[in-house]
């Protein structure tokens, strides 16, 4: 029920997103004048609506998006009264076009921005302290496992050398047989490189130094750099790294103004992570494919609406809401992000023809040559299905990814 629940919210608070983008464009066409005939929430068959002034407002039966519609858009579009060609939407200055076409955008990142800053003050965000080297502060564990498949101890497997040798959690490994551990990473590194059997760990707790030996236990594993490569015995010490030092906390709050700053440097992270994702993207259409044919679903695959849904009822499942708020503001901001792209039918699309028109006309009136005029929208039609037909392909294969082999970040 809980599960049910979280995906009802998702899908909710993504209806609202999707409903207030629209807005964005409503509210700015308005302001600069320009005419609004239909303001939807939903599409198919209009369960209710009503008039207020030129505009109809409604509901419609399918709730999987909005429109708004602006009269004249392009010049190629035949919804303009004649008492309304001035109010055209293509008519109008490109600066106030470009606000209204990237206002679903902004109100998207809006809603992000917002969101981080309440999480900081109320959740928390990961601590800055992550995005350093840390040194090699360990928690002990109570096997060593085989292989990377096998996640838990079982009956059977070695005991963890380091328990053997006596270390405890929050001990800090300074050296191995006498070369210097500086960071955790190093610590994996020094103890892979080793062959399995003795080996001399020198390690500091409450201020103090010590010294132990340990049989270093073989297992298998595949390479540090390459994580779908093929599994080689290697050495383990049968621990744990921490990711901060003990006592430091992973998720720090903010106060109000605190969290101004923190809700920027968050935002910087998102936008750089947002852009390597979708730089990515081609590249993992193949890992799509072969969860959908049978294969393993990689956790770092394009997801679809329907899947960021599953995960939001996953985190209200397991009581984990900061997930839930962070998958609602990685969406917003990647739907924000891909709506700028210069493509049409996206809103970056149109931004991009303003633009290139405005540019093109300056160029020509330095030249002492006509203006050319408006593109031709009818003629970019075959680009436009085209990115409609592959855009449409990936979202269908996404979906069935999420339906037939979902993403699951809580063991089962």
């Amino acid at each position: 029920m809980a599960n049910l629940l979280g995906m009802v919210l998702f899908a909710l608070a993504i209806l609202i997103s999707v409903s207030l983008h629209e807005a964005g464009h409503l509210l700015t066409a308005k302001a600069f004048g320009m005419k609004v005939t239909r303001y939807f929430v939903g599409f198919g068959p209009t369960l209710w609506s009503f008039r207020r002034g030129e505009t109809e407002y409604g509901l419609k039966g399918i709730p999987l998006g909005g429109f708004c519609k602006i009269v004249g858009m392009t010049p190629q579009d035949d919804d303009v009264e004649p008492a309304d060609q001035h109010r055209a939407m293509w008519r109008y200055p490109v600066w106030k076009r470009t606000i209204v076409m990237s206002a679903g955008s902004i109100t998207h990142f809006g809603l992000a921005l917002i969101a981080i800053w309440l999480a900081a003050m109320f959740m928390g965000l990961p601590n800055k302290a992550l995005e350093g080297p840390v040194a090699a502060y360990v928690k002990v564990t109570s096997c060593v496992v085989p292989s990377e498949d096998q996640r838990e101890c079982q009956a059977g497997d070695p005991v963890s050398p380091a328990k053997l040798a006596g270390l405890r959690d929050d001990d800090q490994i300074l050296a191995i047989n006498g070369t210097a551990v500086a960071t955790n990473m190093d610590l994996i590194k020094q103890i892979r490189a080793l062959p399995p059997g003795p080996a001399t760990i020198r390690y500091e707790r409450d201020g103090v130094s010590g010294e132990v030996h340990a049989d270093l236990a073989p297992v298998q594993r595949r390479p540090l750099d390459n994580p779908k490569g093929d599994p080689t015995t290697v050495s383990a010490l049968g621990v744990e790294i921490m990711p901060l030092p003990p006592g430091v906390p992973m998720i720090v709050k903010h106060g109000p103004v605190d969290a101004i700053g923190a809700t920027t440097d968050y935002t910087g992270k998102l936008a750089v992570g947002t852009y390597e994702s979708m730089k990515r993207i081609p590249q993992k259409v193949p890992a799509l494919w072969t969860a959908i044919t049978g294969g393993e679903r990689a956790v770092d695959t394009p997801i679809s609406v329907v899947g960021a849904t599953r995960l939001g009822g996953e985190a209200v499942q397991h009581n984990a809401w900061e997930l839930f708020v962070s998958l609602f503001i990685g969406l917003n901001f990647f739907i924000g992000v891909f709506n700028l792209l210069p493509l049409l039918p996206l809103d970056g699309g149109h931004i991009a023809i303003s633009w290139f028109e405005r540019v093109r006309s300056w160029i020509y009136a330095r030249l002492r040559r006509p203006d050319p005029g408006r593109v031709d929208y009818l003629k970019l039609m075959p680009i436009t299905y085209a990115v409609i037909l592959i855009g449409g392909a990936f979202t269908l294969l996404t979906v069935t990814a999420d339906v037939v082999n979902p993403i699951t970040l809580f063991s089962r």
